[in-house]
């Protein structure tokens, strides 16, 4: 193998983008191009398949090149990506960054690659209009040592939220068809994967037409748990009105993860219609007292963005209160940050950066209070855990209820029970490593 064929990506951003991360590696394999090996001498071309939810994301990118450069000047540096569609210009005129292939090309990245190598191209940056973009490039998300995969089924937005500019970066709502996602899971399955977390921008959109019939989200569930036997199911963000009866009885069958990431953003309804969210405070509060009451003991995390431009003390102490009342087990705490090229940043208003500071750590003290009571009410139970062959978030295993677990003596049978569902008993909360701010449940393998 050359070795100048030898790539890298590097991914930023959402669970979407760790998907189609594993759809670029899979062309540039099958184009010629090799993966870098850890070990190995450092890898010639990378890729990079960047974010732009806040203009941080971009500069996070720019700085990044910049690093690779100074450490391997004649390495090539493909940046693709949500930033590569929306900030074309930042990388278009960064001498650093050798190719800018948006997401509208991403598809034919490892073509690109090949003619610039020969000298073919002619320019260095390639794109056109997203909102055109009709494939949502199937076929991604997963990478053989892991045990757990993504699964896109569902790319773009219609909802043009004032604060976000994804639209512009993945174009329009579509969705993967039904029948392709139960072949895609059962592939899954047979390559080792024991749990999909079926993702997209918007996957409260889904819909897929067939024979006259519209299916949804709900419609693609019941077909997974009928026609697959993929042991573990888990969704991504929902929106509040987004959690219909139909799909919380549908847990009811455990292999769908009694675990909800909503995405709520505010629970005071002014600030939410300055969002342009198509739901209220009495939305946000019947979801969560809904999935309390019909999936109980589930694990919900909620993201919520402090200090919109439009958010008053009063609001935001609303936003508090409310949010104290009902049930869930954490909150991601975002300051809001202005994205040039949303309706958000034009506002007249805004709130000061320190009043964002200061809102966000209340908001997170009270999401790890909650976090640590609802941890330490897991002391004693017994739970089905995936053992990871990758550990992350200070465990080796994963509840069905999403709780990172530490098990003991976890060396001795890790490769043995990789990839398998096994019960543990929780023993213990540990909350002293700093890199995971939450902590981790502790315990011990029942045989």
């Amino acid at each position: 193998m050359d070795h100048s064929l030898k790539y890298q990506v590097h991914t930023f951003g959402c669970k979407v983008n760790t998907y189609d991360a594993g759809l670029i590696q899979k062309n540039l394999n099958s184009s010629g191009f090799a993966a870098h090996v850890s070990g190995e001498a450092s890898a010639r071309i990378h890729v990079l398949n960047t974010c732009a939810v806040t203009a941080e994301a971009t500069k996070e990118a720019l700085r990044y090149i910049r690093r690779l450069k100074a450490k391997d000047p004649f390495c090539t540096v493909v940046v693709t990506g949500c930033a590569a569609q929306v900030d074309t210009g930042s990388f278009s005129n960064l001498p650093g960054a050798d190719l800018v292939v948006a997401n509208s090309h991403k598809g034919s990245l490892p073509e690109l690659l090949n003619k610039h190598f020969r000298g073919e191209l002619t320019e260095k940056v390639f794109k056109s209009n997203i909102f055109r973009k009709e494939d949502l490039e199937a076929g991604g998300g997963i990478e053989k040592s892991h045990t757990r995969t993504f699964l896109k089924i569902q790319d773009g937005c219609n909802s043009f939220c004032t604060y976000c500019i994804i639209p512009y970066a993945r174009g329009k709502s579509r969705s993967i068809p039904v029948a392709d996602l139960v072949q895609r899971i059962n592939d899954l399955y047979a390559e080792g994967a024991r749990e999909a977390v079926l993702t997209g921008v918007h996957i409260g959109d889904y819909e897929d037409e067939v024979g006259g019939k519209t299916y949804v989200l709900e419609d693609l569930l019941e077909n997974l748990l009928l026609k697959t036997k993929m042991p573990r199911f888990r969704l991504s963000s929902l929106e509040p009105v987004e959690v219909s009866d139909r799909l919380l009885d549908l847990y009811q069958d455990r292999r769908l993860c009694p675990h909800f990431h909503m995405s709520i953003q505010s629970a005071n309804s002014e600030v939410l219609h300055g969002m342009k969210r198509k739901y209220t405070q009495a939305d946000v509060q019947k979801s969560l007292q809904a999935i309390s009451d019909k999936v109980p003991g589930s694990f919900v995390g909620m993201d919520v963005i402090v200090g919109f431009p439009t958010e008053s003390e009063e609001h935001f102490q609303d936003t508090y209160k409310t949010l104290e009342s009902l049930p869930w087990t954490k909150i991601h705490v975002f300051p809001y940050s202005e994205r040039p090229g949303t309706r958000a940043a034009a506002m007249e208003e805004s709130v000061y950066p320190h009043v964002r500071a200061e809102r966000a750590a209340r908001l997170r003290d009270l999401s790890l209070q909650r976090y640590s009571q609802e941890a330490l009410a897991q002391v004693g139970s017994i739970k089905k855990a995936l053992i990871l062959k990758n550990a992350a978030k200070g465990g080796q295993g994963l509840s069905h209820d999403y709780w990172p677990v530490s098990i003991a003596g976890a060396d001795g049978f890790l490769d043995h029970w990789a990839g398998q569902e096994i019960d543990v008993k929780i023993t213990g909360y540990d909350h002293s490593n700093k890199q995971h701010m939450e902590g981790h449940l502790t315990g011990e393998v029942l045989v």
